[in-house]
């Protein structure tokens, strides 16, 4: 079921968005008069094809859904009737090749920001930036963090839940610059900190960075009695049931709901056996497989369940992020924009060396995460597209041909010699560029079927 629901939400993200980047090179060539012979979703034999509009332009649906195509009427790839010379492609302006060609990353940031725009409006729950107790002799031991402490700002800029936190401390993490960490306290009032990323390793950027600076959020502490069970879990499947309070796994008390998680985290696909009380009765040993979770050294046990919660309380960590259509726009421009140059970035550190390629990830990685935010809800999916689709418009921005990016190349080239670009010059060049992209295929996959074997 988890296997089918995660290629289903791969197919489903990929598909929208391939929808959405190739409609952008689709509309933007109609505006400018070329004819269009053929809209593609995927590569390869055509499993449904369909004609429609006074150009009979065929919309299909290929077998391999790992990119798409927008085909154009070009005298460079056949013969072009006379009294249709006037909306091939290459006979168009400069201008406006470039404005066709860009349109597809183009649409993929505008989905992203529409995205971020309607979750914004609608409001996205989170949790309160409130620090729990730092890591001894850890950067924020060091800097003067303390439990209780509530994030305000970061560098000015305003930091409403832990996620944000997450994030903007990453953004400046990579730069290595420091900054003033705004905190309200619950004696001293509000004060500020300096964060300093001086002894952060590479290493910590590729995983849980905060952790690896040694904050900790702040926990209510819940006792270990289940409130919740995912129908199809491992939870549902060894007979739990809400309400069961458990008392011990694998002979080691456990008094708190995080206790109860940490033993289930480090125990992926390894047998645990639960002493459980339901109502005023002891049931005898139930045994219980965490399912895991991730791959690699990132892989964790899950077993569908969640705790009882005391709402009053809970009330005290949990916030929602949410804006007004004025200012949720202007926040969903700054976020796409952020998260693409966050992308140039930490791509142009694993270009220099500064960053493992490791953290290139491929369709299989991509599918997996796809389905991990479906099971989280509606919400996380559509984060998860947003993302995906920045991702996709800077990949397609790259100056490699083949790409968006390289065509974009030859037009500024072209915009600023008065000229077009040889033809032998953008042969050598696809030849570059089918080189350099199945390397960074060959990588991806390697490292997709790396955390695979590892995990």
């Amino acid at each position: 079921m988890n296997l089918l629901m995660t290629l289903a939400a791969f197919v489903l993200a990929l598909s929208v968005l391939i929808v959405i980047h190739e409609f952008g090179h689709y509309w933007v060539a109609r505006r400018c008069g070329v004819k269009v012979l053929c809209f593609s979703v995927g590569f390869g034999r055509s499993l449904w094809s369909r004609t429609f509009g006074p150009d009979k332009t065929e919309f299909r649906i290929a077998l391999i859904p790992l990119g798409g195509y927008v085909k154009m009427l070009d005298e460079r790839e056949g013969d072009v009737a006379p009294h249709e010379l006037q909306r091939a492609f290459n006979r168009k302006t400069v201008w406006q090749r470039f404005a066709i060609v860009a349109a597809g990353p183009a649409a993929n940031f505008v989905a992203a920001i529409i995205l971020y725009w309607a979750l914004f409006l609608y409001g996205m729950p989170g949790v309160l930036p409130i620090l729990g107790q730092p890591v001894e002799n850890s950067i924020a031991a060091r800097a003067g963090f303390e439990a209780g402490d509530t994030v305000v700002r970061v560098d000015g800029e305003k930091v409403p839940s832990w996620q944000d936190f997450r994030w903007v401390i990453l953004q400046h993490a990579v730069d290595r610059s420091p900054v003033i960490v705004e905190v309200r306290t619950e004696q001293r009032g509000t004060i500020s900190r300096e964060l300093r990323f001086d002894s952060v390793a590479s290493k910590d950027l590729e995983g849980d960075l905060l952790a690896a600076m040694g904050f900790v959020r702040f926990r209510i502490s819940l006792p270990p009695v289940i409130g919740e069970v995912v129908a199809g879990g491992a939870a549902a499947r060894s007979g739990l049931q809400a309400g069961d309070l458990v008392l011990s796994v694998d002979g080691d008390t456990v008094d708190t709901w995080d206790a109860l998680v940490s033993k289930v985290r480090a125990a992926p696909e390894r047998e645990l056996r639960l002493r459980v009380r339901r109502g005023e009765v002891d049931l005898p040993v139930i045994s219980i497989v965490p399912e895991r979770v991730g791959g690699g050294g990132q892989a964790y046990g899950r077993v569908g369940a969640g705790p009882r919660l005391d709402e009053r309380a809970m009330q005290r960590v949990r916030t929602e992020v949410a804006y007004g259509p004025v200012e949720g726009f202007v926040k969903s421009v700054a976020k796409t924009w952020d998260t693409a140059l966050f992308s140039l970035r930490m791509l142009g550190k694993m270009i220099v060396g500064e960053m493992s390629l490791k953290n290139l990830s491929g369709p299989i990685t991509i599918a997996d995460y796809a389905g991990q935010s479906a099971q989280n809800g509606w919400i996380s999916y559509l984060l998860f597209l947003a993302l995906i689709s920045i991702s996709l418009g800077v990949l397609n921005l790259l100056p490699v041909p083949l790409l968006d990016g390289g065509h974009l190349m030859y037009y500024s080239v072209e915009i600023l010699t008065g000229k077009p670009v040889s033809e032998r010059v953008m042969e050598i060049g696809q030849q570059i560029g089918m080189t350099l992209l199945f390397a960074m295929m060959a990588f991806a996959f390697y490292n997709d079927i790396h955390r695979l074997v590892s995990s």
